[in-house]
Parts: C-alpha cells; sequence; structure tokens
C-alpha cells in the first residue's frame, strides 16, 4: 500500500492552490472530503460522473491539495489540511467557509 505521486509540501505554490479551488466542482469535492473525510471518487456525493471526479482528483492531487492512497482496487483521496495548514495557515478554513 501506497499513496498516488504528490507535491513536496515545499512545492505547493499558493496561486496553484488558489487557481485549482477556483472550479465549482473542485471546490465542491474539497468541501465533500472535509465533511467525510475521506472517500472514492465513486462515493462522493457530487453532481457530476466519477469519471469526471477521478479527473478533478488529480488535478487537485497535482495542487497539492489532497493526498490519495492505494488500497487495492481502491483510490480513497483526503484532504492534505495538516500540510496545507503549515504552509498557509487559515487559507483552507477561508477557503471553505466562503
Amino acid at each position: 500500500m501506497g499513496t498516488l505521486p504528490q507535491p513536496e509540501l515545499s512545492e505547493v505554490d499558493v496561486a496553484t492552490v488558489l487557481a485549482a479551488l477556483a472550479d465549482p466542482v473542485r471546490l465542491s469535492i474539497v468541501r465533500e472530503l472535509h465533511r467525510v473525510g475521506e472517500s472514492t471518487c465513486t462515493a462522493l456525493d457530487v453532481p457530476v460522473k466519477a469519471s469526471t471526479v477521478s479527473h478533478h482528483m488529480h488535478a487537485l492531487r497535482e495542487a497539492g491539495i489532497v493526498t490519495t492512497r492505494i488500497a487495492g482496487t481502491t483510490r480513497p483521496s483526503r484532504l492534505r489540511t495538516a500540510d496545507l495548514e503549515k504552509r498557509f495557515p487559515g487559507l483552507l478554513n477561508i477557503v471553505l467557509a466562503g
């Protein structure tokens, strides 16, 4: 068991994070992950198909917002809450509250 590739915390850029969160579908995915903690693309309660969620999850992972672990044939993702708080204090809370 491992994780899919993601940027190191020092490589996460605020402009990239904000650009990823500017997409309404990605923002709804982030809010849903915040609510449930961890989920697969098929289990998230968002108004798009699982394949679209997978595409957006990839973008969120590349931006450093989520981490995705490999669990057999599933790929559950969760927010990198502690990492984002360390790198950009308060940013995720502001985004989630908005």
